[in-house]
């Protein structure tokens, strides 16, 4: 087969489906990679023949290069999404050693094993790379062995640009804030004013969508992008940006 690949991880979920649907858009064959099969299935009987699913523990080095060898027979692989991830404990008191080895394994050990197995095929192609990190990455908010391991992500992202620029690699990380996914909707159904009390935080007032995320992607793995690599581009509403509630505080101004 020939033309123009995608892999995307993690694609069972909210994020990933939205990655790879918009991805579809720019590619020409899209591989759903996911740990869990029932799911893979399951949205793989909604989507079209460009979309093939494989599942792979992207956590195993000898699973990544069979991911990475079905990736290749598809087309040229032009972009890689490492969006394979989870967050267990909610604080450090709470995290216990093996926690923190399984949430540094899935969410940066794993953004490592992906790239080195699909490195030979990016390199053919000049690909793109996009880690989806995290502002948990960039700043304290809760969740701390997931956190550690998307500021890694974040500067694993920044070595693969420098070293890897030379054979034409982009690479770029997005970093969400709160997106409306599932896993928040079961956290809604438990306390229904949790978006209400999350988004009083971001200056958009609201909190992202996968959508909004994917659009990210395909910005930072396209052409618009050709001369952007080694960065983290936040996707959060403008979370990191200040909080209006705090800057009213501090400066006694109601304009806030």
């Amino acid at each position: 087969m020939s033309g123009t690949v995608a892999v995307v991880t993690g694609a069972a979920g909210d994020i990933g489906l939205a990655i790879a649907q918009r991805l579809s858009q720019t590619h020409d064959k899209i591989l759903l990679v996911d740990l869990n099969e029932e799911a893979l299935a399951s949205i793989s009987r909604d989507l079209g023949n460009a979309f093939t699913p494989h599942v792979c523990d992207v956590t195993d080095p000898t699973a990544c290069k069979a991911m990475a060898a079905s990736a290749m027979a598809l087309g040229g692989v032009t972009t890689l999404v490492n969006n394979a991830g989870a967050a267990r404990a909610v604080s450090l008191g709470d995290t216990t050693p093996e926690i923190f080895k399984q949430d540094m394994v899935l969410n940066l050990e794993a953004c490592y094993l992906t790239f080195q197995a699909l490195e030979s095929a990016l390199r053919e192609t000049s690909g793109s790379v996009v880690n989806i990190a995290s502002v948990n990455g960039l700043g304290v908010f809760g969740h701390p062995a997931y956190s550690a391991a998307k500021a890694g992500m974040v500067h694993l992202t920044k070595l693969i640009a420098v070293e890897y620029g030379k054979y034409g690699i982009r690479s770029n990380a997005v970093a969400p804030g709160t997106v409306r996914t599932q896993a928040w909707e079961e956290r809604a159904a438990a306390n229904p004013n949790v978006f209400e009390e999350a988004k009083r935080w971001y200056p958009l007032q609201r909190v992202a969508r996968p959508l909004d995320v994917a659009n990210a992607v395909a910005f930072l793995s396209g052409p618009e992008a050709s001369a952007i690599s080694g960065v983290c581009l936040p996707v959060d509403c403008g979370l990191l940006a200040g909080q209006a509630e705090l800057a009213r505080t501090f400066s006694q101004s109601d304009h806030y």
